[in-house]
């Protein structure tokens, strides 16, 4: 009989730099699938070229479950963002389980007089000139929230593009930038420390993490815009390594202790099966390739 899956240590490759929420979020998951499944799973830093130098590495490994992707927003807006990439992650990966859908926040420096959305349109468009929005860099997360943002309110704000999380909110806090779309796990620190004011989470339910705050779809009819991550494994991995995975992952919504350190990154659960999480993923690569398409994003 061969020996259950997994029999040796599995290189858990997060395709971003240590210290953001992608990292945090995969050191989360990776310990508890090493104390889950009784071997390490190694995590490793692959950053580089919007997420897709990680993914390429886990493409081309082989498909037996010793090579597993943290994915994330950068896998469903890579596709459209980059049409060249050698591989294409709905088509070469398999989703195999959700982590957190997490909320991104609205941010305004305190020096803006707006306190909801209305106010901020009507303060944005009598000073056009003068406002602009940060970016985490072209086609991230946040970019590409706050272009949906101008095409439903067909505001013509100017983006900065910065290169990461930490640098952006460091021009926020400065004042450089106005405004940005920032994920909770990063913008609720300088939120509570009164750095920068929250006027509303993208998500269409209110947010644990900051439940005074309103979702945008209260003020923008339809808006919704979330921060997806789980794992993925080389498509031809065997079914029953995917089945291990994903119940493994699954298990740590019902641990509290768990509940709690995934709630600490500002993310909500993200339950189901591999089929579910991949439905998930598809719907979102449909999403963010329509808004990069609409808002003529491009890559560079």
């Amino acid at each position: 009989m061969a020996q259950a899956y997994p029999t040796k240590p599995i290189r858990f490759v997060i395709s971003f730099p240590p210290g953001g929420p992608n990292d945090t979020l995969g050191r989360i998951a990776a310990g508890w699938l090493s104390q889950q499944l009784g071997q390490p799973f190694q995590a490793e830093n692959r950053g580089g070229n919007s997420g897709n130098t990680g993914t390429e590495i886990v493409v081309r490994a082989p498909a037996d479950g010793y090579t597993v992707l943290l994915c994330g927003p950068a896998n469903a807006i890579s596709g459209s963002l980059f049409p060249n990439l050698s591989f294409n992650f709905l088509r070469d990966m398999t989703p195999v389980a959700g982590i957190t859908r997490e909320a991104l926040v609205m941010v305004v420096h305190p020096s803006v007089p707006a306190r909801t959305v209305p106010e901020y349109i009507a303060y944005a468009k009598a000073n056009l000139a003068n406002t602009k929005m940060a970016s985490t860099g072209n086609g991230s997360s946040p970019h590409v929230t706050g272009e949906l943002f101008k095409i439903m309110t067909g505001l013509p704000l100017n983006v900065v593009h910065y290169g990461g999380g930490g640098p952006a909110l460091k021009a926020m806090i400065a004042g450089e930038a106005q405004m940005m779309f920032e994920p909770m796990s990063a913008s609720i620190e300088p939120v509570r420390k009164g750095q920068l004011r929250a006027i509303a989470v993208t998500t269409t339910a209110r947010s644990e993490a900051l439940p005074e705050v309103p979702p945008m779809a209260e003020t923008v009819p339809g808006y919704e815009a979330s921060a997806v991550t789980g794992i993925a494994v080389p498509k031809g991995t065997p079914a029953e390594i995917i089945e291990t995975l994903n119940k493994a992952m699954n298990a740590a919504f019902a641990d509290p202790a768990m509940r709690t350190k995934l709630a600490d990154t500002g993310g909500a659960p993200l339950p189901g099966s591999s089929a579910e999480f991949a439905k998930v993923m598809a719907a979102e690569t449909a999403k963010w390739g329509d808004v990069v398409k609409r808002a003529g994003v491009k890559a560079g």
